[in-house]
C-alpha cells in the first residue's frame, strides 16, 4: 500500500505496518489545544451543540496546556483524516485554538489491556506530546 509523504502518510504507513487493519473504522482522536481553561470550555460547549458524531474529552495535558480531544469513528484513510485535520484547526482557531495533530490507540474494539505508551500520535509542528 502507498502512502503520501507527508506526517499523516508516514502515520499511516506506521500503523499498517504495526499491523492494523486500515480498512476497518477505527476510533481516531484528534487533539486540539487552547491557551486557558474558558477558550477550551467555549470550544468543548460548542462541539458539544454541534452534529458532530463522536466523543470528546477535555484535559490539561503534560505541557499545562488545555487539550480538547475528539475522538471520532472513521476509516483511517489520508484525505478524509487531512479534511478533518483542516476543519478542527478552523474551528479551534474560534477559540484561539489549533489542531494539534491526531492519534490512533494501537488496541481497538474494546480491548481493556492496553496501556499509555500504547498510543500513537502523529504531532505537527507546536505539539508537545512524547513520541
Amino acid at each position: 500500500m502507498q502512502f503520501p509523504d507527508d506526517g499523516n502518510g508516514d502515520m499511516l504507513k506506521a500503523m499498517a505496518e504495526s499491523g492494523m487493519d486500515l480498512s476497518q473504522v477505527l476510533a481516531l482522536d484528534f487533539y486540539l489545544v487552547f491557551p486557558d481553561q474558558t477558550k477550551a470550555e467555549s470550544a468543548l460547549a460548542a462541539l458539544a451543540g454541534s452534529a458532530m458524531d463522536g466523543e470528546v474529552e477535555l484535559n490539561l495535558n503534560d505541557l499545562d496546556q488545555w487539550e480538547l480531544i475528539v475522538s471520532l469513528n472513521m476509516l483511517p484513510e489520508h484525505a478524509t483524516i487531512t479534511a478533518k485535520e483542516t476543519e478542527l484547526d478552523k474551528f479551534a482557531k474560534k477559540f484561539g485554538g489549533y489542531n494539534d495533530g491526531w492519534g490512533v490507540m494501537q488496541h481497538q474494539d474494546g480491548d481493556e489491556e492496553f496501556a499509555d505508551d500504547d498510543h500513537d500520535h502523529h504531532c505537527d509542528d507546536h505539539c508537545g506530546h512524547s513520541h
